[in-house]
């Protein structure tokens, strides 16, 4: 089976070609800020990310003959976990997400170039919109503001059949707290196949991150939307773009920081340690979600490459249950074997409704 796996990101589109379970392309095609700044929305970049594909396989001597394309989920309306086909409503939703996000090009650019080849299927996976909280996990103090989840779905649930696999059981027989620690970071417990509760990892709740506020004091937050200093976009910013690390240290670079702190930067060390301290409380809490029944808590993410944060991580939670680290992101991966399992019939293909 011929795949296409297209993964688009803020600052870049990703593209794999796998035949089976074996990568014969894998490709990040990197996008300047003057190049993304002539459209004046996201959703206007679909042609030109589109056409970048396609130049990308034929620059690589690719034929463009697959059995799939599969691209990666937007933020439209929460939907379960699992594959699936990519249908008018889903497209429709897409060009109107309710977050606005390149990731919404995925499943368009998937369906657009299957369209062109007779057979080949679209499909999306595990969303970021992925919603399978209990219904306990969706009340606040606030009827008028429900909890909902914007979390790094695909690659946890990748990480966690790894897992799984690696240890002789399945992901649906696991109780699991998997932190993906990214530019956003998602903390989420995972019982038996489902992710029961996850922070919004975009827009303003859990741990703060390189680019992300995380959770912020109400009250103050309330005062500031008042106090005429910020237009909202300008707030929005200092939620999710221009907050965290970022914020405080003016970058959102991990690596960079150690080096500041290794010459003795106590601010950024204090910061730093900041980030990883409210990690590790929601672990902890993730921990009383699951009656202290943990097989195993999971690292991933680019910081999960960062033995300092790591470290002190491990310091904080291992009492908890064993901790195992999977650096980066396998999402393109991820992407191909869900396409793949749904062709030989292994997965169940689901409608976006």
């Amino acid at each position: 089976m011929k795949i296409l796996a297209v993964n688009p990101g803020s600052t870049s589109t990703k593209i794999a070609v796998y035949e089976d379970k074996t990568p014969r392309l894998v490709r990040t095609i990197r996008h300047s800020v003057d190049e993304l700044a002539v459209y004046p929305q996201v959703i206007d970049q679909f042609e030109f990310r589109k056409n970048l594909v396609l130049d990308e396989l034929k620059a690589d001597g690719i034929p463009f003959e697959f059995d799939a394309i599969i691209g990666r989920g937007g933020l439209f309306k929460p939907v379960p976990g699992g594959v699936y086909e990519v249908n008018d409503a889903m497209l429709a939703d897409s060009v109107h997400a309710m977050r606005s996000h390149a990731c919404n090009l995925g499943c368009l650019i998937a369906s657009e170039l299957a369209a062109l080849l007779p057979g080949c299927r679209a499909f999306i996976a595990d969303p970021g919109v992925v919603d399978e909280l209990d219904e306990v996990a969706r009340i606040t103090g606030s009827p008028l503001m429900p909890r909902i989840t914007i979390w790094h779905a695909l690659n946890q649930r990748a990480i966690a059949r790894r897992y799984a696999a690696e240890h002789g059981s399945r992901y649906e027989d696991l109780n699991l707290i998997i932190c993906h620690l990214g530019g956003g970071i998602s903390v989420g417990t995972h019982r038996y196949g489902r992710c029961i509760d996850v922070n919004n990892a975009l827009d303003g709740e859990g741990p703060f991150s390189p680019e992300r506020a995380g959770t912020l004091p109400a009250g103050n937050l309330i005062d500031l939307c008042y106090s005429g200093r910020m237009s909202m976009d300008e707030l929005k910013k200092r939620i999710s773009g221009r907050a965290g690390l970022v914020a405080h240290l003016g970058t959102t670079d991990v690596q960079a920081i150690i080096g500041r702190i290794e010459e003795g930067d106590t601010h950024a060390e204090l910061v730093l340690n900041a980030m990883i301290y409210q990690i590790a409380k929601s672990v902890g809490a993730a921990a009383v979600v699951l009656y202290g029944k943990v097989d195993a808590i999971l690292l991933t993410g680019g910081i999960a490459h960062n033995d300092y944060v790591v470290s002190r991580l491990k310091e904080r939670v291992s009492f908890l249950a064993p901790v195992f680290v999977y650096p980066g992101e396998d999402e393109l991966e991820a992407l191909a074997m869900n396409a793949l399992g749904v062709l030989r019939g292994e997965l169940e293909v689901q409608e976006y409704k």
